[in-house]
């Protein structure tokens, strides 16, 4: 049978897809034990606001650097290799949460696990500049950036319920045990492409002298408009995914198996908002629109929807309050797809995870910076302001993308001369 009348599940590039997207699954229930099990542990250990603010900011500091010194890496040794290590430390990582002790412990191996989940993207990402053409791409990434709200839907009502029957520290055993599971379906599905074979692909992929480096990406304006999108914008998304929780039990009065109930609904539509902003990018580029025209649509269309989070905690209802707060995730994911497209549409595969390293980053470096920030405001007695901020990120990304990338297409890379 000829590929072409192979049916599309059973492509290896879907096979491929499939897999990062449950790795991704898997990632995010293992970051998210720790906001999950937050109502339990901040009482045991005798943790305030800001101690948890620090310790989500310790993530994400120890992410941002993996993600910045591991993008060259995963490039040389490729994807295969790079997410092999990377999900072993990260589950060895999770399961060692169950032996902390209080605050430096749990900032120890929160460190410890943003070094190995922070190689996740940057190599999903480079598999996806790898195999997919341009206009699949943003489906293959809204089909990855899915696990993010998938792992969010399944761990509060799992972990709550190993938490309720087992105790806290399963809560971060079972996650850590997922992932050596998953490797076994990785190595027996994924192999590395030759992409100079394949120049569909990318425009590029075929030229050996096409990887840049860092000291010529940060002399591009495209390169600072990726960074400042995202340092401005992860920030909302990580506060839903951190704190949502703590909020529904300082703020609401919600028990554990209250939470079990409402935690993981905003994540459902965040989902929903990841593939069909793929979906809605591929069909936009299928039907004659230009990369530029539907990456920026999309992009500003979810940007200007997510500004309805700054009205949440106005509401009297626990209801009302998640519905609010799903709008404004499926908003945030509808853009953050095809935001998360734009270092595969402009550059070759052979750079992606350094771009993509960097671009990641910068996001988790805002991110963390917000975490501290949130900490401190919530100590200071209120919430509101942090669904104000948190409303209003993502509509200045949309900004500085429209400023600093005026036209998103392949960058063609210089050849090299001879004299």
């Amino acid at each position: 049978m000829k590929h072409g009348s192979v049916r599309w599940w059973r492509q290896r590039k879907w096979q491929i897809a499939g897999l990062l997207c449950l790795i991704t699954t898997i990632n995010y229930m293992d970051r998210l034990a720790l906001s999950v099990a937050a109502p339990t542990l901040t009482k045991l250990f005798s943790l305030t606001a800001s101690d948890y603010g620090d310790i989500s900011a310790g993530f994400l500091v120890a992410y941002a650097l993996g993600q910045l010194f591991g993008g060259p890496v995963i490039d040389k040794i490729g994807t295969r290799k790079a997410l092999t290590f990377a999900v072993i430390l990260w589950s060895i990582a999770g399961m060692a949460h169950a032996f902390a002790q209080g605050f430096r412990s749990l900032l120890s191996v929160r460190f410890l696990l943003g070094i190995g989940e922070s190689v996740n993207f940057p190599a999903a990402n480079k598999a996806i500049a790898e195999w997919f053409p341009a206009n699949e791409r943003s489906l293959a990434v809204g089909i990855v950036t899915a696990g993010t709200g998938l792992g969010t839907i399944i761990a509060p009502p799992l972990l709550i319920w190993l938490i309720i029957q087992f105790g806290w520290q399963w809560a971060f055993i079972v996650p850590g045990l997922f992932g050596f599971v998953w490797l076994l379906a990785w190595h027996r599905v994924y192999a590395e492409p030759d992409v100079t074979k394949d120049k569909k692909v990318h425009p590029s992929a075929q030229n050996t002298d096409s990887a840049y480096g860092y000291g010529s990406l940060f002399r591009q304006s495209a390169m600072w408009g990726l960074m400042l999108s995202r340092f401005v914008s992860d920030g909302a998304f990580y506060f839903v995914v951190f704190w949502l929780p703590l909020y529904l039990t300082t703020e609401r009065g919600l028990d554990l198996p209250a939470i079990a109930m409402f935690a993981w609904i905003p994540f459902v539509a965040a989902d929903i908002g990841a593939l069909g902003g793929g979906w809605a990018g591929k069909a936009m580029i299928d039907r004659g629109y230009s990369i530029n025209a539907a990456r920026k649509i999309l992009i500003w269309a979810g940007a200007v929807l997510a500004i309805c989070m700054s009205q949440a905690a106005a509401l009297e209802t626990t209801t009302a309050l998640i519905g609010l707060i799903c709008i404004s995730m499926f908003a945030i994911q509808l853009k953050n797809t095809n935001l998360f497209s734009l270092p595969a549409d402009l550059y070759p595969s052979s750079s992606v995870a350094t771009v993509w390293g960097i671009f990641g980053a910068a996001g988790s470096l805002g991110g963390a910076a917000f975490q501290s920030i949130i900490g401190r405001l919530v100590d200071q007695g209120s919430y509101e302001p942090v669904f104000y901020i948190a409303a209003s990120m993502h509509l200045v990304s949309a900004i500085i993308v429209s400023l600093f990338i005026p036209r998103i297409e392949p960058f063609q890379p210089r050849k090299k001369t001879t004299k």
